[in-house]
């Protein structure tokens, strides 16, 4: 995809998992909990249902044009668009109730107009290892709740302001992690923009200002953080501009601080910005064992700067970490897309920048670290449960704990990697990592749709950690061998009525001899999900 949410072909059909019932022909709940990936199926020139119309970039249920899948209701809520509500007869709009919140005028004209938005989602988690064993629980039970409210004001055709509220709520037994405003926040803002867009120099272009969410990377960098309660949101601006076959997003973004303090007391995190820009060349489409195909060219540059822990990087004593600050310059590529009943995508990453150890302890060192991520997928045609049989494959580049003034070699992701891509327990992310294992969907019904991937993991470099999450673990020389394990998982997302859907996740951790041996623990992981959407 073009952007980095409309991720791997690895999950083809898991950002719209629960179709839309026949009856429902005007406000489908198209997706299921797994929203953040969608390929293409061939070159999608419609516009998804209530989503903007971006051309041959509608690709990916919408996600192609960098704001995240649509195809009804999306990953980001501003990105949906229900004027064309208003060409649906008023028979097919009374079948749904909620429609009448969708395109509420304000002016006889219909210039000025509101939509109303709104998601309940209850979550519950259990885990009897967390985190390998380190986590000091056993046998967690997690239960978080999640209000999110937002109103989208269209004034006119060139101007828009969307503002959204949420309120999270976590409770349980044995619990943790709850410290942090991921879980547990107070009412506030967490989405606030002013759109100003029109049409210049043959594009549809557009400047949105404000507090957001921020979807144009790729999902093995950064995602949405849709597992916890709150959203990863960011402070500052993008601009867009979308031709006919080539379009190119502009940005520079802060950190939003998640403070489970006060009601509205998110401020600005002045230690964690985001700043590049993200292109995509459509490349002409073409016809492939008689179906047609479309290839998507993809160049970016995002750079990161960022402190504290998360910048963080081990030495050689046991759980021993050397604090500082760094530049992280990712100069990348993709290629993605469709030929025939084939999907691919191919991803590579140069990590360039510095690292400054704090209070000047050390020489600055210069970063070389690098990332290459691959998935391919069979969707044949006319049989039963609309089967995708692929493998997913990658690396992410790991360094030496025991360098001290040389280059840092590990890749580094602060912004929260998409953790369906390789790992729904969030116990290891996209650091000095290889992985490579089957992908298996099916729908066998029109509203139930089921995943399989089986990763297996290897440290890149022996001379590196483990990482997790948000997390370094504590094992450094009492580790052999290279492999960490695999962690199998599986996926059952059902949308038994609309706009409800009730998911399943099971994973489990089967440890290799290495780690269990420096002290890592096997578990099982099982999330299950009740989100009622509109």
């Amino acid at each position: 995809m073009a952007s980095g949410v409309v991720a791997s072909v690895l999950l083809p059909r898991f950002a719209c998992a629960a179709q839309t019932y026949p009856q429902q022909a005007v406000t489908p709940p198209e997706r299921a909990t797994i929203k953040h990936v969608a390929v293409i199926h061939g070159p999608i020139k419609s516009t998804p249902p209530h989503a903007t119309d971006w051309g041959v970039f509608n690709a990916g249920k919408g996600a192609a044009a960098g704001f995240g899948t649509v195809g009804g209701f999306g990953q980001a809520r501003w990105a949906e668009d229900w004027s064309d509500i208003v060409n649906t007869p008023p028979e097919m709009r009374r079948n749904d109730w909620f429609n009448r919140l969708k395109y509420i005028r304000l002016t006889d004209k219909g210039d000025i107009w509101l939509s109303i938005s709104g998601e309940e989602r209850l979550r519950y988690i259990f885990e009897n290892k967390p985190m390998m064993g380190t986590a000091g629980k056993t046998n967690a039970n997690r239960v978080l709740l999640r209000n999110q409210y937002g109103a989208d004001l269209h004034i006119g055709q060139h101007v828009r302001a969307y503002a959204e509220f949420l309120y999270g709520n976590a409770g349980g037994s044995n619990y943790y992690g709850y410290q942090t405003g991921v879980q547990r926040e107070r009412l506030d803002l967490q989405q606030g923009i002013l759109e100003v867009k029109g049409h210049l120099l043959g594009a549809k272009m557009g400047v949105i200002g404000g507090r957001q969410v921020f979807l144009d990377a790729p999902v093995s960098m950064q995602s949405a953080r849709d597992i916890p309660n709150v959203q990863q949101t960011w402070d500052g601006f993008r601009g867009y501009a979308v031709w006919k076959s080539f379009r190119l997003d502009l940005f520079d973004f802060m950190q939003t601080n998640k403070l489970p303090t006060d009601v509205f007391s998110d401020g600005t995190n002045y230690n964690a910005r985001m700043y590049g820009a993200y292109s995509s060349t459509a490349l002409p489409a073409f016809t492939f064992m008689g179906k047609k195909s479309q290839i998507f060219a993809d160049l970016f540059f995002i750079g990161y700067l960022f402190n504290g822990s998360p910048a963080a990087i081990p030495t050689t004593k046991t759980g021993g970490t050397e604090a500082g600050s760094t530049r992280r310059d990712n100069i990348g590529s993709r290629i993605w897309g469709n030929a025939g009943p084939f999907n691919m995508s191919l991803t590579g990453v140069f990590q360039g920048g510095e690292f400054r150890p704090a209070k000047n302890a050390g020489p600055t060192r210069a970063v070389r670290a690098y990332a290459v991520n691959g998935v391919a997928s069979w969707n044949p045609a006319n049989m039963p449960g609309k089967p995708s049989i692929g493998i997913q494959a990658d690396m992410f580049s790991g360094g030496s704990y025991k360098s001290k003034d040389g280059a840092v070699g590990t890749f580094a992701t602060p912004y929260f990697p998409l953790p369906y891509y390789n790992d729904v327990t969030l116990q290891l992310t996209s650091q000095n990592l290889v992985g490579i294992g089957p992908v298996i969907e099916a729908s066998p019904l029109a509203n139930l749709h089921m995943k399989l991937h089986v990763p297996f993991f290897w440290r890149q470099s022996t001379q590196d950690a483990v990482y997790g999450t948000g997390k370094i673990y504590s094992w450094r020389n009492g580790l052999s061998g290279g492999y960490i394990g695999t962690i199998p998982q599986t996926q059952i997302a059902w949308n038994f009525a609309p706009h409800w859907t009730w998911t399943h996740d099971i994973a489990g951790f089967a440890a290799s001899q290495g780690m269990r041996r420096a002290g890592a623990r096997g578990g099982v992981f099982y999330m299950q999900t009740m989100e009622f959407k509109f």
